[in-house]
């Protein structure tokens, strides 16, 4: 899983290589992204609907991951490409 939305004003991203990549945003953009509380030491980020920063940069730490966790899966689990 790599993001999730629930009922409030903020989505669920799992950012980044490690905790620094996805600390790395909540420096760039103090208040409107946080460490997920209980799960954020896993690299889950807060990130506020409507969030200033750049949805490049967003992305980029998202594809990192999904690269990272992809990487993980035995070849027959994979999606293609």
């Amino acid at each position: 899983m790599f993001a999730f939305i629930g009922s409030g004003e903020s989505v669920g991203l799992k950012c980044g290589r490690d905790r620094a990549d996805a600390d790395e945003l909540v420096q760039l953009y103090p208040g409107d992204v946080s460490a997920s509380a209980y799960i954020g030491r896993f690299r889950w980020s807060g990130v506020e609907v409507g969030v200033r920063g750049p949805d490049d940069e967003l992305r980029e730490l998202i594809d990192i991951s999904y690269d990272a966790i992809v990487s993980k899966l035995p070849e027959s689990e994979r999606p293609p490409g």
